[in-house]
């Protein structure tokens, strides 16, 4: 199942490209034509890759190949070796040259640095090539580019209801959306009672075959000095696992998703989620099976509407702008430096060893899991960061190496505009800044905290809102042109230079605190 030397076409496959219905398929000869893939060190190592994340890659990858060769289909495949240390356009490079194919084919790459080393590759070798756009997705950056052409400003809500429309979902009969409204966004922000999350229903978990399994051994030996564990490893690596994931959430947690989507507890990462973003941008599971799936149980009555639009705006809606942001933007987006945010990340990012509950739950179960909801990545880790002024680079790598789920196309977009609001508001409308109440009201993390989120001076103040007070000062000037954080900073105005003078020093002093738990 070699590399055929005949004159062919190669078809390189990256490692969030496993869809075995990918358009790219259509023009394949199986007479003629091979698949190109391979394992490289350097993917794991350009960020600190955790171990979840570098075993769900090579574990998926391999049941793709695997899948593939059963269909009949020529598949060339490198595997990582312990001994071996390498560059994946290296690897290509040697091959290209020895076997000098008469046509290399691919699939839009989920990275601009990706797409931009192979196209020097091929044309340095001087090899005939041709990109296909990714037919996973609904949308295509041409879309995008022409949603955004003439706009001042580009919103997500607008993009989502062209969406909608375009593509039937959620819609009544007359053409309006389903309901009457197009988001139900407020009426997705419940948070649990006193007595915590009730009724949970756990999807199921995958035990690792024999192929995750050497995968499992093969991290643990190559990679033994990179963060997080793999003794709770069970991600689907195959679109039938994927598929299961996902009917198991639409019948027993979507219909209390929609109510809190936003909460947090402790001692339970996975809630009422559906955790398929990992399968979803693996290309395991199609983004159109999700919502017409979610949709079906909507219209059978099993599941409420705020339940299944919130779901379906995070497919249809989130997941399509921010992929059309970055490619609309990059490479200068990854640059992105709007607040002049310039501290470094906090150790304890990468070991969770901190007093702070709602930190060390976020982070330890990040690194146990390699997964963390949304509001857990946007209102607490994303948070801390934006407030203490990290800078954006910085945390965007974090995002990039802890989380399974993680491809520079949608992690980018996620971390530069809308948690650290490094893109000067041009995906989101402001700061996603608050202070620890917001984390008080949402979870019982605060309960277990020694920390007073209501306080932001002193010996028992919450950092977040000393930081909340301080990123509030620092940007001021940047802000008062932005009427969503008016309030805010009329807030801020009432504040005496005396209370003022004592948040500064609180924040430095936290700042200072961190910087010292470095390692030197």
């Amino acid at each position: 199942m070699g590399i055929r030397i005949t004159g062919g076409k190669w078809v390189v496959v990256f490692g969030d490209q496993l869809d075995l219905n990918a358009c790219i398929w259509r023009d394949f000869d199986k007479k003629t034509d091979a698949i190109w893939m391979a394992e490289a060190s350097g993917e794991s190592t350009h960020v600190w890759s955790s171990k979840p994340r570098i075993a769900l890659f090579l574990s998926a990858m391999r049941h793709f190949r695997d899948a593939m060769r059963k269909r009949g289909f020529c598949v060339h495949y490198r595997e990582l070796e312990p001994a071996q240390r390498g560059d994946l356009f290296d690897y290509l490079r040697d091959d290209i040259e020895h076997h000098k194919p008469a046509l290399v084919a691919f699939t839009r790459p989920g990275e601009w640095r990706i797409l931009h080393a192979l196209e020097r590759l091929l044309q340095t070798t001087q090899t005939a090539s041709k990109m296909y756009e990714d037919g996973h997705f609904l949308t295509s950056p041409a879309d995008f580019a022409s949603f955004a052409n003439g706009r001042k400003q580009l919103r997500m809500e607008y993009f989502y209801r062209e969406l909608r429309k375009r593509f039937d979902v959620l819609m009544a009969p007359n053409g309006s959306p389903a309901g009457g409204k197009w988001n139900y966004d407020s009426e997705n922000r419940g948070s649990f009672p006193k007595s915590g999350p009730i009724d949970l229903q756990q999807g199921p978990t995958f035990k690792p075959d024999h192929i995750t399994l050497s995968v499992l051994q093969l991290v643990e030996k190559i990679f033994a000095n990179h963060p997080g564990s793999l003794g709770d490893f069970f991600w689907p690596v195959t679109p039938q696992e994927a598929e299961q994931l996902l009917d198991a959430f639409i019948e027993n947690r979507l219909s209390q998703f929609g109510d809190y989507q936003d909460a947090m507890w402790t001692n339970e990462p996975w809630l009422y989620h559906s955790w398929i973003s990992a399968a979803l941008n693996l290309k395991l599971l199609n983004p159109r099976t999700v919502c017409q799936k979610a949709e079906a149980a909507w219209r059978e009555g099993k599941v409420p509407l705020n339940a299944v639009e919130g779901f379906v705006r995070q497919i249809l809606g989130w997941r399509e702008y921010v992929r059309g942001i970055y490619w609309h933007f990059m490479p200068d987006y990854a640059s992105g430096n709007a607040l002049d945010a310039n501290e470094p990340l906090p150790d304890f990012y990468w070991t969770g060893k901190t007093e702070y509950t709602c930190l060390s739950e976020s982070i330890k179960q990040t690194l146990r899991y390699g997964y963390a909801h949304h509001i857990q990545r946007l209102m607490v880790t994303g948070l801390y960061a934006l407030l203490l002024g990290v800078k954006p680079r910085a945390i965007h790598e974090w995002y990039l190496a802890v989380y399974v789920d993680a491809v520079e196309w949608v992690e980018l977009p996620n971390v530069i505009g809308m948690s650290q609001f490094a893109d000067g508001g041009l995906m989101a409308s402001k700061p996603y800044a608050a202070s620890g109440k917001y984390i008080q009201r949402m979870s019982n993390y605060c309960s277990t905290c020694p920390k007073n989120p209501a306080v932001r001076t002193g010996a028992n103040a919450c950092p977040f809102t000393t930081l909340y007070w301080d990123f509030l000062l620092r940007n001021q000037q940047r802000l008062r042109g932005n009427q969503r954080m008016s309030m805010q900073l009329r807030n801020l105005d009432r504040t005496d230079a005396k209370e003022r003078d004592a948040i500064r020093n609180a924040a430095d002093a936290l700042r200072n605190q961190a910087a010292l738990a470095r390692p030197k």
